[in-house]
């Protein structure tokens, strides 16, 4: 297994990240009804990731329900003793209650959430402790003061983004450098050859300031994973399967150029389209480590693939053009200048 620094801390990860959302099975009230796997099944997940040297675990409060996937780690991490070699992340920020501080990321509310997490996880500590979404409702000097004072407590030791606008991103990196706050090492982010939106401006802003990438979503919802066609049904128990509505969004030339591509460097590499799509996003710029899920031990075994998978200049140069994308005003304007101003 490869490792890479998170950013530009010293915390060294590998480069995939083992995402925990699908760990436990959920009931009607969740929005993870049907598409997680039983306890049995995530505990042998996360056996066979460590056996592989993927000690990197990527949680949050809200999968599942009343913090679900949060317990499934904590009792593993409890029963298998290995909570010191793991490098541990959730997140905070979506509703957990139904009164009005049950969700956000205020002071109040970021001191309540930490405790629960902590409890659910059963450790004394988080690795690494994220802002699921950016509160347009609390100030973000009140949000970094919160998680500034729980790295001095030692109840986190890094702190990260996720799902944060541009603009916001920066003002935050800017907070914590003139008021002297502990500023997030790392950003979450839906990124895969599908959405590439990242790259106008949240990867030179990660670049700029020495954030570590962690793309959600690297196969685009499992529509790289090579078992989705244009004409024929999503394969049972699938998320595509569940969520039809985000599969019909897929069907763009685009999407079907980029899948034909990727099939076609699967066929010369001689392994998986998951193992291409996951590699291509482990090699892009400023990405510190890719997120993907498993629900079985089948699909783990092909998303580990990806660490031994190397893509060269010209599969990248493939890749990159089959997922073209329009960068809009005002790049493309400034493309086009810039060479005859």
């Amino acid at each position: 297994m490869e490792y890479r620094n998170l950013g530009t801390s010293g915390l060294k990860v590998p480069v995939l990240c083992l995402g925990a959302m699908t760990f436990g099975e959920a009931d009607e009230n969740s929005f993870m009804h049907g598409i997680g796997c039983s306890e049995q099944t995530a505990f042998a997940i996360m056996d066979r990731a460590l056996e592989h040297g993927l000690n990197f675990l990527d949680t949050a409060d809200v999968y599942g329900q009343d913090g679900l996937s949060e317990r499934v780690v904590g009792t593993w991490m409890d029963q298998r003793q290995t909570r010191d070699k793991m490098v541990l992340a959730t997140k905070f920020r979506f509703r957990m209650g139904q009164d009005a501080n049950g969700t956000g990321a205020s002071r109040f509310r970021i001191l309540r959430t930490v405790e629960d997490s902590l409890r659910r996880l059963r450790t004394d500590r988080i690795d690494l402790y994220q802002i699921h979404m950016q509160d347009i409702d609390t100030p973000e000097e009140e949000t970094l003061r919160a998680l500034d004072d729980l790295v001095t407590q030692g109840k986190v030791l890094y702190l990260g983004a996720s799902n944060y606008a541009a603009y916001r991103l920066a003002d935050s990196q800017w907070i914590a450098k003139t008021e002297h706050l502990h500023r997030f090492v790392s950003l979450q982010m839906q990124y895969s050859l599908v959405v590439r939106d990242l790259e106008r401006e949240h990867i030179p802003l990660c670049q700029r300031f020495g954030l570590g990438v962690l793309p959600w979503s690297p196969l685009a919802g499992g529509f790289l994973a090579g078992k989705y066609g244009k004409d024929r049904a999503p394969p049972a128990g699938t998320r595509l399967e569940k969520w039809q509505e985000r599969l019909k969004g897929f069907d763009t030339p685009r999407n079907w150029r980029i899948l034909q591509v990727v099939q076609a460097i699967a066929n010369e590499q001689q392994t998986s389209e998951t193992a291409v799509a996951l590699r291509w996003a482990v090699q892009q710029p400023a990405v510190s480590s890719v997120i993907f899920g498993a629900r079985s031990l089948a699909q783990l075994d092909d998303n580990l693939k990806a660490a031994e998978l190397r893509l060269s200049a010209e599969d990248i140069k493939r890749l990159d053009e089959a997922s073209a994308f329009d960068l809009g005003y005002p790049y493309t304007f400034m493309s086009n200048i810039q060479p005859r101003w």
